[in-house]
């Protein structure tokens, strides 16, 4: 049987299909719209077969679900390993081609692979950041300036957002599926 992208059962929050607390604290509005994003991605991807994942929808573009998938793979670890837990570690990405920050080097033979390393680096983060305070600041190696892990989620937030809007896109333009949660068309 080939591989296809895994569906995924959304997290749910008291019963909701949106799993973000609406009357928490800051820490788990954070979280759970982090979640949402993380999870809004690999709906984007679910079913799909590793070819469809390569493919770029949308010319000129040379975009595609799975170098998205790679991209926040190497977003996360930048920004919550790297930069604020200071962990020594390199990209997730590292071999021949694989340039600018996962988007590019896709191969897929390699779409399970990079799944699982989207997901191993989210548990990784999630790791890196457990316990730790928002207010907590690290010198940003791009800023030049302190910022805090609260800046980071958020950043983190829009770079999901900002990309799944994307990901819609490259979706549409592979089977017609819409939505947050696209059933294949």
């Amino acid at each position: 049987m080939t591989w296809t992208a895994p569906h995924i059962a959304r997290t749910t929050y008291d019963g909701d299909q949106l799993n973000v607390p609406s009357t928490a604290d800051e820490r788990a509005i954070l979280e759970g719209w982090l979640r949402w994003h993380r999870e809004t991605l690999l709906t984007k991807c679910a079913g799909l077969a590793p070819a469809q994942l390569a493919r770029t929808a949308a010319e000129p573009s040379g975009l595609t679900l799975l170098g998205l998938v790679r991209h926040m793979a190497e977003i996360e670890r930048w920004w919550f390993r790297r930069s604020f837990a200071g962990e020594p570690v390199g990209d997730v990405f590292t071999g021949p081609g694989d340039g600018d920050e996962g988007l590019e080097g896709v191969d897929p033979a390699h779409a399970a692979r990079d799944f699982a390393a989207f997901r191993a680096e989210i548990e990784a983060c999630e790791a890196a950041v457990a316990g730790r305070g928002l207010d907590e600041t690290f010198v940003s190696a791009t800023r030049g300036r302190s910022v805090s892990l609260r800046w980071v989620y958020l950043v983190m937030i829009q770079e999901y957002a900002r990309h799944n809007g994307h990901a819609d896109l490259l979706r549409e333009r592979t089977d017609g599926a819409t939505g947050d949660y696209p059933a294949p068309g």
